[in-house]
């Protein structure tokens, strides 16, 4: 499969991002019920934004698509420390798992529920 340099750096981005999560926020989600519904509830959110509001997005790689997405909430986010647990946490740990599950293929809103990523 050829990889574009946009797919490329996505992948880096959302991996920072992972990175950025950290160990304890991917357990804390692994552990915990609660936040994992609410983040599954921001993943099919972001899809339909995604799908919806952004003409051309079947044709995008997910994962270009899902990094540009993430950079524009922390661009624009009001809280500069957020955490795992947060609205803005939640909703950055949605586009991973997404960026995850999609990779370089079009975003669908016909998948699987999404994996936990630890």
């Amino acid at each position: 499969m050829r990889v574009t340099w946009r797919e490329k750096n996505a992948r880096e981005w959302i991996s920072e991002l992972s990175d950025r999560i950290g160990v304890a926020g991917w357990a804390t989600l692994a552990l915990t019920p609660a936040l994992a519904a609410e983040v599954d509830q921001h993943g099919a959110a972001v899809r339909d934004i995604l799908l919806v509001g952004v003409e051309g997005a079947g044709t995008v790689g997910a994962v270009v698509l899902l990094a540009a997405y993430g950079r524009g909430l922390l661009d624009n986010a009001l809280e500069s420390d957020w955490t795992p647990t947060s609205w803005l946490g939640a909703r950055l740990m949605a586009v991973c798992e997404l960026a995850h599950l999609h990779d370089a293929r079009p975003l669908t809103d016909d998948v699987p529920a999404l994996p936990k990523l630890t």
